[in-house]
């Protein structure tokens, strides 16, 4: 498939989970603990609880009584809430109609001209936002075991187009490992997904993170973050809770801003100078004020030890980092001008409320001030990169199937 001679790969799809996700998936020992919604929205968004947790906690902790079976009811009741649910609804019945299943996404993949895609969670990314007073560490991995399990059948639909982000628990390290293996050495998966909010308050940079990091080289895959309103963990937006306006819009590209700078300018691309990272769904308007920030506070040497962080900070982007733009993000262009078109990738966000389907790619061939060749880049040459896919669209059965093999960058 090629749309206007343009081949597409979407770095970043979303996931309508099921209310059985994990009554049927989850580890025997754990499915007492777990209970899942009917239908939000036509299945936009699910709701799950977690013991006497119900996520997502989009307005913190949410009323005694509400349940995922009537939470449908009292979020109706918030207007901000509620108007863009029954917007979301009314855009994507369709793919309700077919059960949110992975030929829904085919179908829906079809209509915007996209050729693959990495697929991510929604509500699932929201289970390993719980903080660590809320949820103990082996029952958060088991929710992601659950996840992938699932996800892997999922993606059967198509092997050739559907590939699965393994969604990762980072409560422990030895769990995230055990887990970050598994599911690519046996499900086949192309990518890592941890969230960027910090739990234990501990920042990557911390050695505690380095056994996760090199085992990720190892495999060969990348390192994506992926921000999700409605998580329990602290994060950017949390002075805003109760204002789903104000929260949304921090807490996406400020929580990319954090990470951006923990990898750039906190030693870990020095230490694992292969490893690939992917910040995605927090725009890029922000990237070239960040570099040039860390940049100059490291030519002015302000704290840092430049034994230990011989480049600058842009440089570890450049030669490491990828950062998703939307289709229609004003000021893309000026970006691509200043700091080139090598690192970023292309995301439709969909089905999320505020995804530009089924325009966000014609909305981004539209753009008369990016080139044709930057386009081509941006919308498959990059994201093969990042995600270590095969040089042509077509995959080999071999690659389809649950064992693939590892690829290098650019095979």
């Amino acid at each position: 498939m090629a749309r206007d001679g343009f081949r597409i790969m979407d770095s970043d799809i979303h996931l309508c989970e099921p209310p059985d996700l994990w009554s049927k998936y989850i580890d025997p020992q754990y499915k007492h603990r777990v209970r899942g919604s009917q239908i939000a929205f036509e299945r936009v968004l699910s709701y799950f609880q977690f013991d006497d947790k119900v996520m997502p906690a989009v307005f913190g902790k949410v009323p005694p009584g509400v349940t995922p079976d009537n939470m449908d009811k009292w979020m109706a009741s918030i207007p901000q809430i509620d108007l863009v649910g029954k917007a979301a609804a009314a855009k994507y019945k369709d793919y309700f109609d077919l059960d949110w299943s992975g030929h829904a996404f085919l179908k829906a993949m079809d209509l915007e001209g996209v050729d693959g895609t990495v697929i991510f969670p929604t509500t699932g990314m929201l289970a390993i936002g719980m903080r660590p007073d809320e949820i103990e560490p082996a029952f958060a991995a088991a929710i992601a075991r659950g996840y992938n399990d699932w996800l892997y059948e999922f993606c059967q639909a198509d092997p050739k187009r559907l590939y699965g982000a393994a969604m990762v628990s980072v409560h422990t390290v030895e769990n995230a490992m055990a887990e970050t293996r598994r599911a690519i050495d046996e499900l086949g998966f192309r990518s890592v997904l941890i969230r960027p909010n910090l739990v234990h308050g501990r920042n990557w940079y911390d050695p505690y993170y380095s056994p996760l990091w090199s085992l990720i080289e190892e495999l060969d895959v990348p390192l994506t973050f992926h921000e999700g309103i409605g998580a329990t963990l602290p994060h950017a937006g949390d002075c805003f809770r109760g204002n789903l306006f104000l929260h949304h819009v921090a807490c996406h590209p400020m929580e990319m801003m954090f990470a951006t700078m923990s990898f750039c300018g906190g030693g870990i691309l020095e230490k694992h100078p292969k490893l690939r990272v992917a910040f995605l769904e927090g725009n890029v308007g922000w990237l070239p004020w960040l570099l040039d920030r860390l940049d100059e506070h490291y030519e002015i040497q302000y704290g840092v030890n430049k034994a230990m962080l011989p480049h600058k900070p842009s440089e570890y982007w450049k030669r490491q980092c990828f950062t998703s733009l939307d289709s229609d993000e004003h000021g893309n262009a000026r970006v691509i001008d200043e700091i080139g078109d090598t690192n970023f990738v292309f995301s439709t966000d969909f089905p999320h409320p505020d995804a530009k389907f089924p325009r966000a790619v014609k909305t981004f061939l539209e753009e008369k001030d990016i080139s044709d060749d930057s386009k081509r880049r941006i919308l498959w040459d990059n994201c093969r990169r990042l995600y270590g896919m095969p040089l042509e669209n077509e995959l080999s059965e071999t690659d389809a199937s649950i064992h693939r093999p590892k690829m290098a960058v650019g095979s």
